[in-house]
C-alpha cells in the first residue's frame, strides 16, 4: 500500500514540475482594447502586464517575462533607434492566466490567423 501511494506522490509531483505556466499575450493595445490569445512560457518565465502613458495615451501589454525582468520600468524604443518613446511598467503574477483583465478581448492563435487573413484577402480585393 505504500509503494502505492508513493507512486502517485511521485506520479503528481513528475506533473506538477512539468507543467508550464500559460499567459494572456497582447503585443499592443491602445485605451481598453487589448486583443489577447493564450501562449505557454519558457522555464524561468512569469505572466506580465504591461502600462504605459504616452502623452494622453494608455498602452498595455501582456505576455510571458523573464523573472529577473519583472516589476520594473524600462523606456521603450523604436527598433534601430536610441529615443525612448515612454516608459513601461511590467508587473508580473505567477498562476495560469493570471494577467487577464476583464477590459480584454481574448482570441484563440486559429481565429486570430483567420482574422489576419481575410484582412489581408479584402484588402486586395479593395484595391
Amino acid at each position: 500500500m505504500n509503494k502505492i501511494l508513493l507512486n502517485i506522490f511521485a506520479a503528481g509531483l513528475l506533473f506538477s514540475i512539468g507543467h508550464a505556466l500559460q499567459c494572456y499575450k497582447c503585443d499592443l493595445g491602445l485605451g481598453s482594447l487589448c486583443i489577447t490569445y493564450k501562449i505557454t512560457c519558457d522555464a524561468g518565465e512569469k505572466c506580465f502586464s504591461g502600462v504605459a502613458t504616452a502623452g494622453t495615451l494608455n498602452i498595455k501589454s501582456k505576455g510571458c517575462l523573464a523573472a529577473n525582468k519583472c516589476n520594473k520600468t524600462e523606456p521603450v524604443t523604436f527598433p534601430g533607434s536610441n529615443t525612448t518613446v515612454y516608459t513601461e511598467t511590467k508587473t508580473c503574477c505567477e498562476s495560469d492566466l493570471c494577467n487577464a483583465a476583464s477590459s480584454l478581448v481574448h482570441l484563440n492563435a486559429f481565429p486570430l490567423a483567420l482574422l489576419t487573413l481575410t484582412s489581408f484577402l479584402v484588402t486586395k480585393v479593395l484595391l
